[in-house]
């Protein structure tokens, strides 16, 4: 509700402004502080000073003076505070409020007739999922949650590198050496198996005799040389590898989780032509030069050339992207791709590279993330010395399991509680635990990941929040017969507790237009927070099931409100929402 009277706000200064003669461009509309008795403030008086000759609170009176609430559903009084105009909201905002927020779907905003392809993780398909990379998927898939919610068509796409060196020599690695040659596998998964080829091929080209070295880099370079030509052999050896290693990982990502609506094949763009189309164009260009034995473009605004094809005519990894984004600009009307900071310049030059081509780069956005590390330090996976995404993921669970046993103290039988049910509690909580301390702090910053904040039921953490959901779940399971939240007298809740958990609940729709406008999760995990710690003030100080007639049936219909709008700000995150903990 807080979209709508906003309008109402915004109208109705506008309407203000011009009956008193004065610009309507800026209105300053904002939200209040804490301790401010409204939903919406505007600060319009400081930039109207000057003009009107008269010192902001003088300026903020007379526009209160002028705002008409008389016709408005949703404002109810306007007040001045200094220089600031603070809006008040009519009893019909909480009444539309609770009808809104127990509806499934509330905080999904209005189609908005707009594709978006939403690319993320793509971590090449050479071992399992790394930790290093684990912030990919967890921002990227919050990103694609929040496009969805604010009315954007949405595909999730993983951009697959079936094309590179790096998979030319796997695949080598894996018809080269027998299982007899490689210590077992970490886990009993397809990944695991096959990360064992490739490591060991690296290091047989880093320390293996110099002819042998030599041979196997022509046969790498053959196999680069045939998908380059469309050759089928060739792309089926390197398929057999990439297919397999592939499954492995989905079964990684799917626990966190992170689904896919397509996994689009790098070699897709060689197969079909595009990328030799692109090369021509390219080509043509008058930025086009030939140095150091490859086709180069000279790109304005950018140090580094980008080299497009090498000498013995191979196209490269940004070539063949440039291929894939001209696809999606022909299927998509915005692109959103998800990247680690060690591909900023790729980014650029890819960017810089179809403005070239005559493209409209504004479908393109990119977000850029930093690195995620444990206090152990740094981690390769090329070197197979760094701790994959499920050791993490399989360890926050451990630690989550310990955690609610240590606070079941004894109530399992009590309260019925099975091993499955501490299971799922675990597990949603460990892995919430996970996303939380990720999704929540600003993506270009480095971030060391610590389990005492990620585990902390009481702070900043997704248990905390998480638990304000199986609170209200329990509440509504014990009251049995729920009441219709049009039918209750919202006038009934005039505590600040509970206007309190109104508004933050009514301001949902808002943080979920706000945050999709900037493709900012942490916005919505930062709400989430807020929201858990409003639930809670209201929780001590407001009881529900003991409370007396109708203030017990509208308090019903508040934590209803405020179960759908916690589960569903926590459905944007990826994060589960338990009915019990």
């Amino acid at each position: 509700m807080l979209l709508s009277m906003r309008a109402e706000v915004e109208t109705g200064l506008s309407e203000a402004l011009e009956r008193l003669g004065y610009p309507t461009d800026d209105l300053g509309i904002e939200r209040p502080p804490d301790d401010v008795d409204a939903v919406l403030a505007s600060s319009v008086a400081f930039r109207l000073a000057e003009v009107a000759g008269e010192a902001p609170p003088v300026v903020a009176a007379e526009l209160a003076d002028a705002f008409d609430t008389s016709d408005r559903e949703y404002v109810r009084t306007v007040r001045t505070q200094g220089p600031y105009l603070n809006f008040l909201p009519a009893e019909r905002y909480a009444e539309a409020t609770l009808a809104a927020a127990t509806e499934d779907g509330y905080g999904h905003l209005d189609p908005r007739d707009q594709s978006v392809v939403v690319e993320h993780t793509s971590a090449n398909p050479t071992g399992p999922v790394h930790v290093g990379r684990a912030r990919n998927p967890i921002i990227g898939d919050p990103i694609a949650n929040l496009l969805d919610y604010a009315g954007y068509d949405v595909e999730r796409h993983y951009y697959v590198n079936d094309a590179g060196r790096q998979i030319a020599m796997f695949t080598w690695a894996y018809e080269r050496f027998d299982e007899s040659d490689l210590p077992d596998p970490e886990r009993d998964r397809p990944d695991y198996d096959l990360v064992r080829y490739y490591r060991k091929g690296s290091t047989f080209l880093e320390e293996g005799p110099e002819d042998a070295v030599a041979e196997a880099e022509a046969e790498i370079q053959a196999i680069l040389q045939g998908l380059e030509e469309g050759e089928a052999e060739s792309y089926d050896r390197v398929s057999t590898v990439v297919e397999t290693v592939l499954g492995g990982m989905q079964q990684t990502l799917a626990r966190l989780p992170a689904s896919f609506d397509e996994f689009v094949r790098e070699t897709r763009f060689m197969r079909d032509g595009s990328t030799e189309d692109v090369v021509a164009r390219l080509r043509d260009t008058e930025h086009a030069v030939y140095e150091e034995e490859a086709w180069q473009l000279d790109l304005p605004d950018i140090d580094k050339n980008l080299v497009f094809l090498r000498s013995d005519d191979t196209s490269l990894y940004t070539t063949r992207d440039l291929a894939h984004h001209e696809w999606k600009f022909e299927n998509f009307d915005r692109a959103v791709t998800v990247l680690g900071e060690d591909h900023e310049l790729q980014a650029r030059q890819l960017r810089s590279a179809l403005d070239l081509l005559g493209h409209d780069t504004d479908q393109l956005e990119t977000v850029h993330l930093s690195w995620v590390n444990l206090p152990e330090g740094g981690m390769s996976t090329r070197e197979g010395t760094g701790i994959d995404l499920d050791d993490l993921l399989d360890e926050a669970i451990r630690r989550a399991r310990a955690e609610v046993e240590d606070r079941l103290d004894g109530r399992m039988r009590d309260d019925e509680l099975t091993e499955a049910d501490i299971d799922r509690i675990a597990r949603q909580v460990g892995i919430g635990a996970v996303r939380y301390d990720i999704v929540a702090r600003q993506p270009t910053k480095t971030i060391t990941f610590e389990w005492e904040r990620a585990l902390d039921f009481e702070a900043q953490s997704a248990p905390y929040i998480q638990y304000v959901h199986a609170r209200a779940s329990g509440i509504l399971d014990e009251a049995e017969q729920l009441p219709d939240p049009t039918a209750v007298e919202t006038a009934t809740l005039d505590s600040e507790a509970e206007r309190d958990l109104i508004r933050e609940i009514a301001r949902f729709p808002a943080v979920v237009e706000a945050a999709a406008e900037g493709l900012e999760p942490p916005a919505v995990a930062t709400y989430a927070r807020e929201f858990a710690e409003t639930f809670n003030s209201f929780y001590r100080e407001c009881p529900v099931l003991d409370a007396p007639g109708e203030t017990r049936r509208a308090r019903l219909a508040l934590v209803a409100a405020a179960q759908t709008t916690v589960a569903n700000a926590l459905d944007i995150l990826g994060i589960a929402a338990p009915e019990s903990m």
